[in-house]
């Protein structure tokens, strides 16, 4: 009698989905959709306490997953890495009523005249080596602007070996102006953009998509048999206290 009731099916709870709304869209998720759909690298890997972090990012930001406005990278045994696409700090600004406009460019020095030379958008010619890059952001209720220059050498993302990786050894330029311009974004608008940034801040690589990810029809799994004993074995391979605090994080409880 005692083994029949260790091996009765029970019903697992649905997964618990947060919902919000984004650009006057309502997006639902939960860890699996942002561990199946929105997760770039090892995303077998991504910890549910960093699958919360995540989610907690596009709900309180108000971002739409969809729209790539922000996604989570994932290698290795390394902590997850949010960030948020640079499209989303320039859609944002400009719906700020007090928006008036920015500029930005790269900083080059003349490698013969030793010439630092600072130049609108992205083009470096022949003989030049970019240094920087800057850019310099308005708001109507503001009598100054915020302008920012940043250093290439400090940004740039390397290999082991010491060259230029990704994105930053094929358009170095385009890189280091994307840091210095959502870099003023944020100090111009810091209450619209606390806590956001880009790939390229941190060190990464945004990630290439070909097209959007399409959002799942799915949203909430359906209950799945399961037996007592099952739920047991898989215990003890959680940590309680963790999902717990992950629980709370989400969801309050």
């Amino acid at each position: 009698m005692e083994m029949q009731n260790r091996l009765a099916p029970q019903k697992t709870q649905k997964e618990q989905a947060v919902k919000y709304e984004a650009n006057g869209m309502e997006i639902t998720l939960t860890p699996q959709i942002v561990r199946n759909y929105l997760v770039s690298g090892n995303k077998e890997a991504v910890t549910m306490q960093e699958l919360a972090m995540f989610i907690n990012l596009y709900k309180f930001s108000k971002l739409n997953p969809w729209a790539k406005e922000a996604y989570c990278i994932k290698y290795g045994s390394e902590p997850a890495t949010m960030v948020v696409g640079k499209e989303a700090f320039q859609k944002r600004a400009e719906a700020n009523p007090a928006f008036d406009g920015s500029e930005a460019g790269i900083i080059v020095m003349n490698e013969e005249t030793r010439e630092i030379i600072y130049r609108i958008g992205t083009v470096k010619l022949p003989g030049e080596t970019i240094i920087g890059g800057y850019a310099e952001v308005w708001r109507k209720d503001r009598s100054h602007s915020t302008r920012i220059e940043v250093s290439f050498d400090e940004y740039a993302g390397r290999k082991k070996d010491g060259s230029l990786n990704g994105q930053w050894s094929k358009k170095p330029a385009t890189m280091i102006r994307k840091v210095a311009l959502v870099q003023a974004l944020r100090e111009t608008f810091p209450s619209a953009f606390g806590g956001m940034y880009t790939a390229e801040e941190q060190g990464e690589i945004e990630p290439e998509y070909t097209t959007v990810p399409e959002a799942p029809h799915e949203i909430i799994e359906e209950p799945k048999e399961t037996t007592k004993l099952e739920s047991l074995e898989s215990e003890k391979t959680e940590n309680a206290d963790s999902v717990q605090d992950v629980a709370a994080a989400l969801f309050g409880k």
